[in-house]
């Protein structure tokens, strides 16, 4: 057959299962007539007989018996896949690969709390962190990549967000630098040389800009690709890092002898989310991936509340237009 009716398959497994044309009707809501026409069509179907008459009652044929069981087990697995996914999932023996893409500020900031809430609730399940050389959807769409963390900016628009948390850029000098003598200023912030991080070596941005408003420029010397890098060369010169407040969740030794200020500017936040694609929307554990890695940053958020991100503003909620504070 061309086209295969899936129905027949059904009915088949009733038929066989009752052994009775008025049996399978019942079973099946229909009436005696529509059933054998049912049965006729799946004895051309199959060119069998299938069911004949024996005395009052019908039997199966050789062939009907030999595929009995097969029929019943595929007329299951048909249900199964063409029913509503169910929600349930035991996480404690799940066992699946999943990868997430995220900066390297991302991986040494939450990778450790975030892999020991894995692994507690679900030590079958191993996490892969691949790099993120650039915001690129395709690993999403062809599934070499299930969750992608970052700044959501201009992406695919199929693609799936939620953001996860809200930061903004704290500016960061060694311990007893001049400039923390005073109250630092736009002009005595400008008048000092800079260290800036950035995976494409970009040198201006948000805060550049908003000194240029001010008839300011500040000198920027040093670019590397890392958050990290830019606090470990502030920690031991007397350049001044620019970094998101949540690179200093952790007392990395990179943090070490640093002493953390506002910006004497405004700058927008820093909206972090997380991006999937939408065939893994209604995926049971996938769904489970996402929860977790939102619940982490927030339970980081409020036991540092008080600590080195205390002025970072954590939020949960689904992506759209972030109201500007």
């Amino acid at each position: 057959m061309d086209e295969v009716d899936l129905n027949l398959l059904r009915a088949l497994d009733v038929l066989l299962a009752e052994g009775s044309v008025t049996g399978a009707a019942r079973r099946l809501g229909l009436s005696s007539s529509a059933m054998s026409r049912t049965l006729t069509r799946l004895r051309s179907a199959t060119g069998d007989p299938l069911l004949v008459r024996a005395g009052r009652r019908l039997v199966p044929t050789p062939r009907a018996a030999e595929i009995r069981d097969h029929v019943h087990a595929l007329a299951r697995d048909v249900r199964i896949v063409l029913s509503p996914q169910s929600g349930d999932i035991d996480i404690a023996t799940l066992e699946r690969t999943f990868t997430i893409r995220a900066s390297e500020g991302f991986v040494e900031s939450f990778s450790a709390p975030l892999v020991a809430a894995v692994t507690s609730a679900a030590p079958r399940v191993r996490l892969r962190f691949a790099p993120k050389p650039e915001k690129d959807p395709g690993p999403l769409r062809e599934g070499q990549v299930d969750l992608e963390i970052g700044v959501l900016g201009a992406f695919a628009p199929e693609i799936r967000a939620q953001s996860i948390f809200r930061d903004r850029f704290v500016g960061a000098a060694r311990a007893g630098h001049p400039l923390l003598t005073k109250p630092v200023t736009p002009e005595r912030y400008a008048a000092c040389k800079h260290i800036v991080a950035s995976r494409k070596g970009a040198v201006a941005g948000p805060v550049d800009d908003a000194l240029e408003e001010l008839g300011l420029k500040r000198e920027i010397v040093v670019v590397v690709p890392a958050f990290s890098d830019a606090l470990r060369i502030a920690r031991q010169s007397d350049l001044i890092a620019l970094v998101p407040s949540a690179c200093l969740v952790n007392a990395d030794p990179s943090v070490e002898g640093l002493t953390v200020f506002d910006l004497p500017v405004r700058t927008p936040e820093i909206v972090i989310s997380t991006m999937w694609h939408p065939r893994m929307d209604a995926d049971p554990g996938h769904r489970w991936l996402r929860e977790i890695v939102l619940q982490t940053c927030r339970n980081m958020a409020t036991d540092h509340r008080d600590g080195c991100i205390g002025n970072s503003r954590f939020q949960a909620g689904v992506i759209g237009p972030f109201p500007r504070s």
